[in-house]
């Protein structure tokens, strides 16, 4: 197996990991999706592979690369970028990786997206900061993050009676 279609199996796999993604294949490329909208399209074929991602924090940056260009059909004006591998090319399957992961965040709803963070915020352990490990606790910086208030708490408005 080339290295290429071992580098787009790996790609593949990595974007089929995240939450509600399916892939489709039209025009015989591979179309992944989330909620019906597409974040990566991948085609592996003839000695090359190809990606197009939506990015948008890296977009520029992306564009410095010499495997890439903006996407075609007037994509590349909305932050799409496509990324080309010939031969023996290795592609650098760390910055794949991450542009993936800003494409699939750029599509999916928001909800995902938290969900997602909430995951991996759960998932890492919390290194503590130099004041903890000194034996005084560092304060924690106030956030104003929308908390659900439950049912019992909230304040329910007065009715008035109706004179009879």
């Amino acid at each position: 197996m080339s290295d290429l279609r071992k580098s787009f199996k790996t790609l593949r796999a990595h974007a089929l990991g995240y939450p509600e993604t399916r892939e489709d294949l039209p025009w015989g490329e591979s179309a992944i999706k989330v909620r019906g909208k597409t974040f990566i399209f991948m085609r592996c074929g003839g000695g090359s592979l190809g990606l197009s991602v939506k990015l948008s924090d890296h977009h520029e940056f992306a564009l410095e690369y010499p495997f890439t260009s903006p996407t075609a059909y007037g994509l590349g004006k909305s932050g799409w970028v496509s990324a080309r591998f010939e031969g023996k090319a290795k592609p650098p399957l760390d910055v794949l990786t991450a542009w993936i992961d800003e494409s699939y965040r750029n599509v999916a709803p928001k909800k995902l997206v938290m969900a997602l963070q909430k995951k991996e915020t759960a998932a890492t352990p919390s290194q503590p900061s130099p004041a903890d490990r000194d034996g005084h606790r560092a304060r924690r910086p106030r956030t104003r993050e929308a908390r659900p208030v439950p049912k019992a708490a909230r304040r329910k408005s007065p009715r008035r009676k109706q004179p009879a």
